[in-house]
């Protein structure tokens, strides 16, 4: 699916972050492997093992377990719970986050359309704009506001969406959203609004 495809009078374009704009992962590996090498010397632990076991526990347990499976196999301290926390949240990652390509070429025809684009993100609000703050826009960045689902009540709950509408004068039938969570798909049906998942457009 192509900018050309969808219906033209949509006059604003909501995105989520994660795994739509850029893939989780390429994010947290970047801190696991900053972790492991923090980890390296402090406590003289291999790197490079910790950082393939917090891969390989993210592709099999999930983000949450990451930590709690490095402290049972390598006796990591908990007060360095902590640290990988904070770490989650501020770290300067050796290299940016790349946006999708098909998402890239969307992003730029929507600018060129002059039409408005949004970017509505659940989770810390911290953590999602130091993703953001690190992710190659390719000049895109000044055309991207940007709203922290928290900072009123995450999705599911609509109230994100209706502050939106009501900041930028938008009706229901104006927005279209492109998300990859049902907590997404839910707010936008709970809208009313247009809804594609990611997949569409990969």
């Amino acid at each position: 699916m192509k900018y050309s495809d969808i219906d033209q009078s949509k006059t604003a374009f909501v995105f989520e972050l994660d795994n739509v704009i850029y893939p989780e992962k390429d994010y947290l590996f970047q801190v696991y492997y900053l972790f492991a090498s923090f980890l390296e010397y402090y406590e003289l632990l291999d790197a490079k093992v910790i950082t393939d076991l917090m891969v390989d526990t993210y592709n099999t347990q999930g983000k949450e377990h990451v930590f709690d499976e490095i402290k049972k196999k390598f006796a990591v301290d908990e007060k360095y719970r902590i640290n990988f926390q904070h770490l989650l949240l501020t770290a300067k990652l050796p290299l940016k986050l790349l946006v999708y390509q098909a998402v890239l070429d969307l992003l730029q025809d929507i600018v060129v359309d002059r039409k408005k684009i949004f970017i509505v993100t659940n989770d810390n609000p911290a953590l999602q704009l130091n993703k953001i703050k690190q992710t190659e826009w390719h000049g895109l960045e000044n055309y991207l506001t940007c709203y922290f689902a928290e900072e009123t009540l995450s999705m599911p709950e609509p109230d994100v969406f209706h502050l939106l509408m009501k900041e930028h004068d938008l009706k229901r039938k104006d927005i279209i959203m492109i998300g990859n969570s049902e907590a997404s798909a839910l707010c936008a049906e709970a809208c009313g609004i247009d809804y594609y998942t990611m997949d569409k457009f990969l």
